[in-house]
């Protein structure tokens, strides 16, 4: 079997939809499992639900209103028949969502989060499900949380493999086209689970080792995976392949390639990942899979904006030692301070790091008491994979560099805007 996974984007609204029926028309629908993402910004939709629920917001219903009415106009301009069962099925979602809403006692935020987000992808699967067989494809719609099952750590559930095997291989159907969710899981209490960042890819991935898949296939807007960000670089180019060994250390670095964890189950049965353009579905795309690192060899430029650069120091001159960066790094999991780039020597330790819940003065006045503490904001660090001079010439142009480091593969640099 192939599986192929559908992000929001490409599902966004009713062209999105006919769309993805063009693709299957294109490339083949037999022995095929689609993994559906929720519509375009529903998830996100989905989060002001929940934000009005816990603080008891008038606005609960009216949010509420608001997703059910988008959902609603795309199946109008799907369906001729404002009567079809489409209609039935998507409201039946609905007033699922509205008594758990009514019903729920359960105060722990990630579990009602887990409850309330996961009806974006079910009411997507619904509507492209009764879209296919309308236009003459036979579909079978899966409740994904019959097949993947999970731990109960809501929001970044941990998949129990073995039951999720024996289900998935027992209970999917060949020769047929089946639909269904990404994202999503459920507990042995069969509550819904959510499998964390990258969570549909995830659950393309596990689809695939579960059933000895041919292939996996990502379908994005884009032409395939690049060695940079067109926003950021002009001449972007395309790469033809990537091993996974090469896709795992550019997502450390931080490139939006595919997350480690869709490759893990994928590696281990050599099963190849297509990124794939739902423009343009007949391009070759890239290829993840065992081989070669790169092809082209081309350098891979990874940016991350809106960084703070910190240098500490002891404030006596005496070495930092290993407890030193013990407590350091103790303190930056305590303040949820993600680093992405280290360099020290005797006296001093400098960190690239994110702060992503602005928890740094709080920090900043811990540490202050133990070191002597520099800081530069809003900095970007470039990683360069397969660096060249040229290539770190090109980062560098127009720039301040405060910090750069060299291992054998990889450059990474620290840079300010010269105002």
């Amino acid at each position: 079997m192939r599986v192929f996974k559908f992000g929001g984007a490409s599902v966004k609204d009713a062209d999105g939809i006919k769309n993805v029926y063009d693709v299957l028309q294109k490339v083949g629908y037999e022995d095929v499992i689609l993994v559906v993402s929720a519509m375009g910004k529903t998830t996100n939709a989905l989060e002001v639900v929940i934000k009005n629920y816990f603080d008891k917001s008038t606005e609960l219903n009216s949010s509420v209103q608001e997703i059910k009415k988008y959902h609603n106009q795309i199946i109008l301009d799907l369906f001729e028949d404002e009567k079809h069962e489409v209609f039935e099925a998507v409201e039946a979602q609905f007033s699922e969502l509205e008594y758990f809403l009514a019903h729920n006692k359960s105060p722990n935020y990630n579990f009602v989060y887990d409850q309330i987000v996961s009806f974006g992808e079910l009411i997507s699967t619904t509507i492209l499900s009764h879209y296919m067989n309308f236009r003459g494809i036979q579909t079978q719609w899966l409740d994904v949380r019959n097949f993947i099952k999970t731990n109960a750590n809501y929001r970044d559930a941990e998949v129990d493999w073995d039951t999720t095997q024996q289900l998935i291989s027992k209970n999917v159907k060949p020769k047929i086209l089946n639909i269904t969710q990404g994202f999503l899981g459920a507990d042995e209490n069969n509550f819904t689970t959510t499998l964390g960042r990258e969570g549909s890819d995830y659950t393309a991935g596990i689809f695939a080792y579960c059933l000895n898949a041919e292939s996996v296939t990502i379908w994005k807007d884009v032409p395939g995976v690049m060695n940079a960000d067109p926003r950021y670089f002009e001449n972007a180019s395309l790469l033809n392949q990537i091993s996974y060994r090469e896709a795992i250390e550019l997502a450390f670095y931080g490139a939006t390639v595919i997350h480690p964890k869709t490759l893990q189950p994928l590696q281990k049965k050599e099963i190849p990942l297509y990124v794939k353009s739902f423009i343009n579905p007949l391009l070759k795309g890239t290829c993840v899979s065992k081989g070669v690192d790169l092809e082209p060899q081309y350098p891979c430029f990874i940016v991350k904006r809106d960084q703070l650069l910190i240098s500490l120091s002891s404030i006596d001159f005496s070495f930092i030692m290993e407890e030193n960066i013990s407590e350091i790094f103790a303190l930056f999991h305590q303040f949820k301070i993600k680093v992405n780039l280290i360099q020290n020597s005797a006296i001093s330790f400098s960190v690239c790091v994110e702060d992503k819940f602005e928890n740094f003065n709080e920090l900043n006045a811990i540490l202050s008491k133990k070191f002597k503490v520099d800081y530069n904001e809003n900095v970007t660090l470039y990683t360069i994979r397969h660096f060249t001079e040229q290539a770190a010439e090109t980062v560098e142009e127009n720039k301040a560099v405060l910090l750069k480091q060299v291992s054998r593969e990889t450059m990474q640099i620290v840079t300010k805007e010269i105002k």
